[in-house]
Protein backbone atom coordinates (compact mmCIF):
# COMPACT_ATOMS: atom_id res chain seq x y z
CA UNK A 1 0.00 0.00 0.00
CA UNK A 2 2.83 2.39 0.80
CA UNK A 3 4.41 1.67 -2.58
CA UNK A 4 1.14 2.39 -4.40
CA UNK A 5 0.69 5.59 -2.39
CA UNK A 6 4.25 6.66 -3.20
CA UNK A 7 3.76 5.99 -6.92
CA UNK A 8 0.49 7.94 -6.87
CA UNK A 9 2.15 10.88 -5.10
CA UNK A 10 5.04 10.94 -7.58
CA UNK A 11 2.60 10.74 -10.49
CA UNK A 12 0.59 13.65 -9.13
CA UNK A 13 3.71 15.75 -8.71
CA UNK A 14 4.81 14.91 -12.25
CA UNK A 15 1.43 16.00 -13.63
CA UNK A 16 1.59 19.24 -11.67
CA UNK A 17 5.01 20.05 -13.07
CA UNK A 18 3.93 19.12 -16.58
CA UNK A 19 0.99 21.52 -16.35
CA UNK A 20 3.24 24.29 -15.07
CA UNK A 21 6.75 23.75 -16.44
CA UNK A 22 7.86 27.19 -15.29
CA UNK A 23 7.58 25.98 -11.67
CA UNK A 24 9.82 22.97 -12.20
CA UNK A 25 13.15 24.82 -12.18
CA UNK A 26 14.91 27.95 -10.95
CA UNK A 27 13.75 30.66 -13.34
CA UNK A 28 16.51 33.09 -12.35
CA UNK A 29 19.24 30.56 -13.14
CA UNK A 30 17.56 29.50 -16.40
CA UNK A 31 17.29 33.10 -17.61
CA UNK A 32 20.95 33.77 -16.94
CA UNK A 33 22.11 30.50 -18.47
CA UNK A 34 20.07 31.25 -21.58
CA UNK A 35 21.30 34.85 -21.71
CA UNK A 36 17.90 36.03 -22.95
CA UNK A 37 14.97 37.52 -21.05
CA UNK A 38 11.58 36.61 -22.57
CA UNK A 39 8.99 39.24 -21.67
CA UNK A 40 5.28 38.93 -22.46
CA UNK A 41 4.03 42.35 -23.54
CA UNK A 42 0.83 43.43 -25.24
CA UNK A 43 1.81 45.66 -28.16
CA UNK A 44 -1.72 46.87 -28.85
CA UNK A 45 -2.28 49.05 -25.77
CA UNK A 46 -0.73 52.48 -26.38
CA UNK A 47 1.06 54.14 -24.73
CA UNK A 48 2.19 51.14 -22.65
CA UNK A 49 2.84 48.84 -25.58
CA UNK A 50 2.63 49.54 -29.32
CA UNK A 51 4.52 49.43 -32.61
CA UNK A 52 6.24 52.50 -34.06
CA UNK A 53 6.33 53.56 -37.72
CA UNK A 54 9.06 50.98 -38.35
CA UNK A 55 6.97 48.27 -36.67
CA UNK A 56 9.34 48.15 -33.71
CA UNK A 57 8.03 47.74 -30.14
CA UNK A 58 7.75 50.95 -28.15
CA UNK A 59 5.88 52.30 -25.13
CA UNK A 60 6.34 52.57 -21.38
CA UNK A 61 6.22 48.81 -20.70
CA UNK A 62 8.54 48.18 -23.65
CA UNK A 63 11.12 50.68 -22.36
CA UNK A 64 10.78 49.24 -18.86
CA UNK A 65 11.58 45.77 -20.22
CA UNK A 66 14.48 47.16 -22.25
CA UNK A 67 15.95 48.88 -19.20
CA UNK A 68 15.60 45.71 -17.14
CA UNK A 69 17.33 43.52 -19.74
CA UNK A 70 20.11 46.08 -20.17
CA UNK A 71 20.74 46.35 -16.43
CA UNK A 72 20.82 42.57 -16.12
CA UNK A 73 23.13 42.19 -19.12
CA UNK A 74 20.65 40.05 -21.07
CA UNK A 75 19.26 39.98 -24.58
CA UNK A 76 15.56 40.79 -24.78
CA UNK A 77 12.82 38.91 -26.60
CA UNK A 78 9.24 40.15 -26.58
CA UNK A 79 6.51 37.53 -26.49
CA UNK A 80 3.52 39.30 -28.03
CA UNK A 81 0.37 38.77 -26.01
CA UNK A 82 -3.13 40.06 -25.37
CA UNK A 83 -4.91 40.76 -22.09
CA UNK A 84 -6.36 37.25 -21.77
CA UNK A 85 -3.12 35.45 -22.73
CA UNK A 86 -0.66 37.31 -20.49
CA UNK A 87 -0.86 34.85 -17.60
CA UNK A 88 -1.20 31.68 -19.74
CA UNK A 89 2.01 32.65 -21.57
CA UNK A 90 3.71 32.76 -18.18
CA UNK A 91 2.18 29.55 -16.87
CA UNK A 92 3.12 27.53 -19.95
CA UNK A 93 6.73 28.73 -19.88
CA UNK A 94 6.55 30.75 -23.12
CA UNK A 95 7.60 33.87 -21.20
CA UNK A 96 9.85 34.36 -18.18
CA UNK A 97 7.98 37.41 -16.90
CA UNK A 98 5.05 39.64 -17.83
CA UNK A 99 5.46 43.41 -18.17
CA UNK A 100 2.13 44.45 -19.65
CA UNK A 101 -0.03 46.74 -17.50
CA UNK A 102 -0.59 43.75 -15.23
CA UNK A 103 -2.47 44.95 -12.16
CA UNK A 104 -2.22 43.08 -8.87
CA UNK A 105 -5.43 41.29 -7.87
CA UNK A 106 -6.16 38.50 -5.37
CA UNK A 107 -7.45 36.28 -8.18
CA UNK A 108 -4.26 36.59 -10.21
CA UNK A 109 -2.11 36.15 -7.12
CA UNK A 110 -3.52 32.64 -6.78
CA UNK A 111 -1.83 31.53 -10.01
CA UNK A 112 1.18 33.85 -10.44
CA UNK A 113 3.47 35.87 -8.21
CA UNK A 114 4.07 39.61 -8.48
CA UNK A 115 7.04 41.88 -8.03
CA UNK A 116 6.63 45.07 -6.05
CA UNK A 117 4.76 47.77 -8.00
CA UNK A 118 6.76 49.59 -10.69
CA UNK A 119 3.88 51.94 -11.69
CA UNK A 120 0.19 52.62 -11.02
CA UNK A 121 -3.02 52.33 -13.01
CA UNK A 122 -6.19 54.36 -12.49
CA UNK A 123 -9.15 52.28 -13.59
CA UNK A 124 -12.09 54.41 -14.74
CA UNK A 125 -15.38 54.60 -16.56
CA UNK A 126 -14.79 56.89 -19.53
CA UNK A 127 -17.31 58.42 -21.93
CA UNK A 128 -17.72 61.37 -24.30
CA UNK A 129 -17.75 64.80 -22.67
CA UNK A 130 -21.45 65.25 -23.51
CA UNK A 131 -22.44 62.09 -21.61
CA UNK A 132 -23.40 62.57 -17.97
CA UNK A 133 -22.11 59.83 -15.68
CA UNK A 134 -21.89 60.75 -12.02
CA UNK A 135 -22.47 57.30 -10.53
CA UNK A 136 -23.65 53.76 -11.07
CA UNK A 137 -27.28 54.84 -11.55
CA UNK A 138 -26.35 56.64 -14.75
CA UNK A 139 -25.19 53.35 -16.29
CA UNK A 140 -28.56 51.60 -15.91
CA UNK A 141 -29.79 50.20 -19.21
CA UNK A 142 -26.51 50.95 -20.97
CA UNK A 143 -23.75 48.75 -22.40
CA UNK A 144 -20.26 49.34 -20.98
CA UNK A 145 -17.37 48.31 -23.20
CA UNK A 146 -14.39 46.44 -21.71
CA UNK A 147 -11.41 44.40 -22.84
CA UNK A 148 -11.93 40.72 -22.16
CA UNK A 149 -9.93 39.27 -19.27
CA UNK A 150 -9.00 42.61 -17.69
CA UNK A 151 -9.68 43.71 -14.13
CA UNK A 152 -12.38 46.01 -15.50
CA UNK A 153 -14.09 43.00 -17.10
CA UNK A 154 -14.03 41.17 -13.76
CA UNK A 155 -15.30 44.12 -11.76
CA UNK A 156 -18.09 45.14 -14.12
CA UNK A 157 -19.24 41.56 -14.65
CA UNK A 158 -19.80 41.35 -10.89
CA UNK A 159 -21.74 44.64 -10.86
CA UNK A 160 -23.77 44.32 -14.07
CA UNK A 161 -26.82 42.39 -12.82
CA UNK A 162 -27.42 44.42 -9.67
CA UNK A 163 -26.69 47.77 -11.38
CA UNK A 164 -28.80 47.04 -14.46
CA UNK A 165 -26.22 47.48 -17.23
CA UNK A 166 -24.63 45.05 -19.68
CA UNK A 167 -20.99 44.39 -20.53
CA UNK A 168 -19.74 44.52 -24.13
CA UNK A 169 -16.40 42.69 -24.46
CA UNK A 170 -13.63 43.04 -27.03
CA UNK A 171 -10.62 40.74 -27.25
CA UNK A 172 -7.97 43.48 -27.05
CA UNK A 173 -7.55 47.15 -26.21
CA UNK A 174 -6.95 48.14 -29.84
CA UNK A 175 -10.44 46.91 -30.81
CA UNK A 176 -11.96 48.63 -27.78
CA UNK A 177 -10.31 51.92 -28.78
CA UNK A 178 -11.56 51.55 -32.36
CA UNK A 179 -15.12 51.01 -31.11
CA UNK A 180 -14.94 54.07 -28.88
CA UNK A 181 -13.32 56.32 -31.48
CA UNK A 182 -15.93 55.33 -34.08
CA UNK A 183 -18.79 56.12 -31.71
CA UNK A 184 -19.84 52.49 -31.17
CA UNK A 185 -19.31 52.60 -27.39
CA UNK A 186 -21.53 54.49 -24.97
CA UNK A 187 -18.82 54.22 -22.32
CA UNK A 188 -15.66 52.22 -21.68
CA UNK A 189 -14.16 50.74 -18.54
CA UNK A 190 -10.39 50.87 -18.86
CA UNK A 191 -7.37 52.84 -17.67
CA UNK A 192 -7.39 56.64 -17.54
CA UNK A 193 -4.40 56.56 -19.88
CA UNK A 194 -6.34 54.66 -22.54
CA UNK A 195 -9.28 57.05 -22.21
CA UNK A 196 -6.87 59.89 -22.98
CA UNK A 197 -5.69 57.98 -26.07
CA UNK A 198 -9.30 57.68 -27.26
CA UNK A 199 -9.73 61.44 -26.83
CA UNK A 200 -6.64 62.14 -28.92
CA UNK A 201 -7.92 59.97 -31.76
CA UNK A 202 -11.36 61.60 -31.79
CA UNK A 203 -11.27 65.08 -30.20
CA UNK A 204 -14.87 65.68 -31.29
CA UNK A 205 -16.21 63.04 -28.90
CA UNK A 206 -13.70 64.17 -26.24
CA UNK A 207 -13.74 61.00 -24.15
CA UNK A 208 -12.87 61.73 -20.53
CA UNK A 209 -12.76 59.84 -17.21
CA UNK A 210 -16.13 59.99 -15.47
CA UNK A 211 -15.80 57.62 -12.51
CA UNK A 212 -12.75 56.17 -10.81
CA UNK A 213 -13.28 52.47 -10.20
CA UNK A 214 -10.00 51.70 -8.46
CA UNK A 215 -6.29 52.52 -8.42
CA UNK A 216 -4.22 49.42 -9.07
CA UNK A 217 -0.58 48.62 -8.53
CA UNK A 218 1.11 47.62 -11.78
CA UNK A 219 3.66 44.88 -11.18
CA UNK A 220 5.78 42.38 -13.05
CA UNK A 221 4.23 38.93 -13.18
CA UNK A 222 6.42 35.89 -12.63
CA UNK A 223 5.87 32.15 -12.11
CA UNK A 224 4.81 30.94 -8.69
CA UNK A 225 7.48 30.00 -6.14
CA UNK A 226 10.49 31.70 -7.72
CA UNK A 227 11.91 33.63 -4.73
CA UNK A 228 15.31 34.34 -6.32
CA UNK A 229 13.79 35.88 -9.45
CA UNK A 230 11.31 37.89 -7.36
CA UNK A 231 14.07 39.22 -5.08
CA UNK A 232 16.09 40.45 -8.08
CA UNK A 233 13.02 42.07 -9.65
CA UNK A 234 12.04 43.80 -6.40
CA UNK A 235 15.53 45.18 -5.88
CA UNK A 236 15.73 46.40 -9.47
CA UNK A 237 12.37 48.16 -9.23
CA UNK A 238 13.23 49.77 -5.90
CA UNK A 239 16.50 51.11 -7.30
CA UNK A 240 14.95 52.49 -10.47
CA UNK A 241 12.02 54.09 -8.68
CA UNK A 242 14.43 55.85 -6.36
CA UNK A 243 16.78 57.03 -9.13
CA UNK A 244 13.87 58.30 -11.21
CA UNK A 245 14.39 56.16 -14.30
CA UNK A 246 11.06 54.34 -14.11
CA UNK A 247 9.23 57.58 -13.41
CA UNK A 248 10.88 59.24 -16.43
CA UNK A 249 9.72 56.40 -18.68
CA UNK A 250 6.17 56.58 -17.33
CA UNK A 251 6.01 60.39 -17.61
CA UNK A 252 7.30 60.25 -21.19
CA UNK A 253 4.42 58.10 -22.40
CA UNK A 254 1.56 58.78 -19.99
CA UNK A 255 2.00 62.50 -19.45
CA UNK A 256 1.82 62.17 -15.68
CA UNK A 257 4.14 60.82 -12.98
CA UNK A 258 3.90 57.52 -11.18
CA UNK A 259 1.80 57.97 -8.00
CA UNK A 260 4.10 59.15 -5.22
CA UNK A 261 2.84 56.51 -2.79
CA UNK A 262 4.24 53.80 -5.08
CA UNK A 263 7.64 55.50 -5.31
CA UNK A 264 7.86 55.99 -1.53
CA UNK A 265 7.13 52.37 -0.52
Amino acid sequence: MRTIHKITLIGSLFCLLALNPAAAANSWQEINQRGTLRVATDLSIPPSGMLDAKLQPTGSDVETAQLLAKDWGLKLTFIETTGPTRIPNLQTGKADIVISTLSVTPQRAQVVDFSRAYAGLRSVIGAPAAVKIAGWDDLKGKAITVTRGTTQDTQLSAEAAKRGFTVQRYDDDATLVTAAVSGQAFAVATSATLVNQIKKQNPKLAFEPKMTLQIFDLAIGLPKDQPELKAHLDEWIKTNLQNGKLNAIYQKYHGEPIPQEIINR
